[in-house]
C-alpha cells in the first residue's frame, strides 16, 4: 500500500484531529492490507499490552536520565542544553517509514508557536539513523529537532523498547521496511510511542504511551497539559 507523499497530499496542511486522520488510515489498512498481515499486526500488539510494557515505563515522579543525540543535521543536543530552556516534550517515535508517526509528528508541527508560547520545547526520538531523520524532516516541513537514538539507547532506559517478533519481522521486511538499514543495526528493535513532558529540572510530569502505535494522545492535550504546567 502506498502512502502519499508531501507532493502527493493537496496544497492544504491536515487541521484535522488526529484521531480523524488515524481512523481514516485504519479504513485504508482494513481496505488493502492482506488479513492475515492485518492478524500479524494485532497479535503483536496483544502480546504487548500482556508484557503491561506501557505501565512499566520511566513513570511520574522520576528524573529522566541525561543523554545525548545527534539531530537531523548531525549536530550534538545533550538533555541538559534542552532542559534549561523550561519545559520539554520529549517524544518517542518508530520511525519515518510509519504513517502513524508521520501523522503524528505532522500534527505537533502545527502546534509548535502554542507550544512555544507556554514556554516548552518539542523534540521527537527515534531509533532511526541521522540520514533517516534528515530526510523526515524535510520531506515532511518539519520545525523540530529529530534525534537519532541508535540502538535505542536513550529509549531503553525509559523503559520502551521491545525486539520485534520474527513473524512481524518477515511482514515488514516484505513491504521494504527494514529496519537493520533504516536503524543502522540489526538489533529490530522498536519503542512503543510516548510522549513524556517534564519540568525544567528534569523532573516527569506526564508520561504517555501505549504498546498500540495507532493510538497516540491529541497534540491539544499535549499543549493542555504543557500550559497547565507552566
Amino acid at each position: 500500500m502506498k502512502w502519499r507523499s508531501l507532493e502527493e497530499s493537496g496544497p492544504g496542511v491536515d487541521a484535522r484531529p488526529l484521531r480523524e486522520i488515524f481512523a481514516e488510515r485504519k479504513e485504508l489498512i482494513s481496505k488493502y492490507v492482506p488479513p492475515q498481515t492485518q492478524a500479524v499486526h494485532a497479535a503483536t500488539t496483544t502480546a504487548l499490552k500482556q508484557q503491561r510494557l506501557a505501565a512499566n515505563i520511566l513513570p511520574v515522579g522520576a528524573k529522566i536520565p541525561e543523554f545525548q543525540l545527534q539531530d537531523h543535521d548531525g549536530k550534538n543536543v545533550a538533555s541538559s542544553n534542552l532542559l534549561v530552556k523550561g519545559s520539554l516534550i520529549l517524544c518517542f517515535i518508530r520511525g519515518r517509514w510509519c504513517p502513524f508517526c508521520v501523522a503524528q509528528m505532522e500534527a505537533m508541527n502545527l502546534l509548535l508557536p502554542e507550544i512555544a508560547q507556554a514556554g516548552a520545547t518539542f523534540v521527537a526520538v527515534s531509533p532511526q539513523t541521522v540520514q533517516q531523520s534528515f530526510f523526515m524532516r524535510d520531506q515532511h516541513k518539519l520545525r523540530f529537532p529529530l534525534l537519532s537514538d541508535p540502538g535505542n539507547k536513550v529509549a531503553k532506559q525509559f523503559g520502551l523498547t521491545y525486539r520485534v517478533p520474527d513473524e512481524q519481522k518477515a511482514i515488514d521486511q516484505r513491504a521494504f521496511v527494514n529496519l537493520s538499514f533504516v536503524n543502522g543495526d540489526d538489533s529490530w528493535e522498536l519503542p512503543i510511542p510516548a510522549t513524556y513532558i517534564m519540568s525544567g529540572d528534569g523532573m516527569v510530569l506526564h508520561a504517555l504511551a501505549n504498546e498500540d502505535y495507532t493510538d497516540r494522545p491529541e497534540p491539544e492535550n499535549i499543549v493542555r497539559l504543557v500550559q497547565t504546567a507552566a
